[in-house]
């Protein structure tokens, strides 16, 4: 008898906590991509360093791979000096999808001007995007665990195709 009262109370706890903790951590996550902008904007490598893990990928929208926040730090730190130094990122809607209460999923819009081609070629200069961000809650914090920028083109009929 306790087994049939426990278990439906037990399974509703945990559907309610893999939800994550609700507004507050929502905000959270919000707050930290504005904070994202912030940062990069004042082109401060340190404060947006700061919002990744140590051992956080992030794959930028050229497909290159930086394996910890060192690497970020260096590596981003020699583009806010040279081709982002007159950037400006402005974040736009941000989805978030808690995975569990410490996980969460987000896609995230941003535009940005003023920035050169990392490569030279006119065709990799950022100027529209969406990432993908997996954050993990540290004590009442949300650090950036895993990034993947994309540029982004606005959508149009694929057509009927070719082979």
């Amino acid at each position: 008898m306790k087994r049939t009262i426990v278990l439906p109370i037990l399974a509703a706890c945990l559907a309610t906590t893999a939800a994550g903790e609700g507004p507050a951590d929502e905000a959270a996550i919000r707050a930290l991509q504005q904070k994202q902008a912030t940062a990069w904007n004042a082109h401060d490598i340190a404060a947006y360093a700061g919002l990744f893990t140590e051992d956080a990928h992030v794959i930028n929208v050229l497909g290159w791979h930086w394996k910890s926040r060192a690497e970020l730090t260096e590596k981003l730190g020699q583009g806010f000096a040279s081709v982002f130094a007159r950037s400006r990122l402005s974040i736009g809607e941000v989805d978030v999808e808690f995975l569990a209460p410490a996980i969460a999923v987000t896609h995230v819009r941003w535009t940005m001007t003023g920035a050169r081609s990392p490569t030279g070629a006119a065709s990799d200069t950022p100027e529209a995007g969406i990432q993908t961000l997996v954050l993990t809650r540290h004590g009442r914090d949300w650090r950036i665990a895993d990034f993947q920028n994309t540029n982004s083109v606005p959508e149009r009929p694929l057509g009927a195709g070719r082979l």
